[in-house]
């Protein structure tokens, strides 16, 4: 007599393209556009500037460019025009580099947690893998033993 499975695994679609090695991480350059070479230039020079001036050195350089003009706004003896400087150039140079300094690093912690919970998924499937098979050898074992129950 013969006893169908217990139990029957159908994996997740997604499931499937993981274990095809389908699915990878996701990667900054996979997100740059291929259209167009003059898209593709763009975002290619876009990253390149903004590399350049997300730099705490290039943040030294604004700072230092901006105060050139430091000693003519104090001089002027004119808050509205100090106020000006400190606005609209000390802060807006400096703080430009500085922010993307610190988006950087956050973007970079970031990448690093989501890479981290993605080999977690990962190894978390193929133990589920390894717990299915566990589980079928277990079936073929109970399939065994009512087939010889059966037969005595």
């Amino acid at each position: 007599m013969a006893i169908r499975s217990i139990y029957e695994y159908v994996p997740h679609h997604r499931t499937k393209d993981k274990l095809d090695h389908v699915g990878q991480p996701v990667k900054v350059s996979e997100q740059l556009p291929r259209g167009s070479v003059l898209a593709r230039f763009n975002s290619r020079f876009a990253v390149k500037v903004t590399n350049a001036v997300g730099t705490m050195w290039c943040a030294y350089a604004f700072a230092a460019l901006a105060l050139v003009s430091l000693p003519e706004a104090v001089s002027s003896h004119n808050a509205v025009t100090l106020v000006s400087w400190v606005s609209q150039t000390f802060l807006q140079l400096v703080l430009l580099s500085v922010i993307i300094v610190g988006q950087n690093v956050l973007a970079t912690a970031a990448d690093k947690r989501a890479e981290a919970t993605y080999n977690d998924a990962d190894a978390v499937l193929h133990e589920v893998v390894k717990l299915q098979e566990h589980l079928a050898a277990q079936d073929r074992v109970l399939q065994q033993l009512l087939g010889e129950q059966a037969s005595a």
